[in-house]
């Protein structure tokens, strides 16, 4: 089986730093270079990669890095034991939530955007979690 980290592009790595570890309460572990840094505190690390605005996406183009507020099909999702005091400290690192907090048959959910306007959303699990989606 294949293993999995999760890379984010951000324009700058010290801010990218500081919001990730203030709003998710992870750690910085090992850097490469000044434009790497891997985060740990999830099951799989997430690594902070330097990329300018303005960049293309990769070799054959296609598209250009921006970080205003932006969609992608692929987002992370943390799952929290406690909601509000997530949301909160999210808020407080520089976090965007973006519409109301969902109550969902598995739990309660935020959906928010980093102040790179990549997305993100934040998931408290009932006791039954995804299984409450099952016939």
């Amino acid at each position: 089986m294949p293993g999995l980290l999760i890379n984010i592009d951000v324009p700058d790595l010290a801010a990218g730093e500081r919001f990730y570890t203030s709003a998710l309460g992870l750690t910085a572990a090992r850097r490469f270079d000044d434009d790497i840094v891997e985060l740990t505190g999830c099951e799989a690390p997430i690594y902070l990669i330097v990329k300018p605005a303005g960049s293309a996406i990769g070799p054959d183009g296609g598209d250009f890095r921006r970080y205003n507020r932006h969609w992608t099909p692929v987002h992370p999702d943390f799952s929290v034991a406690d909601l509000d005091d997530a949301i909160a400290r999210a808020i407080a690192a520089g976090a965007k939530q973006e519409g109301e907090t969902l109550a969902l048959p598995y739990g309660r959910q935020a959906m928010f955007a980093d102040p790179f306007g990549n997305g993100f959303c934040l998931i408290e699990f009932n006791e039954r979690g995804y299984d409450a989606l099952l016939s």
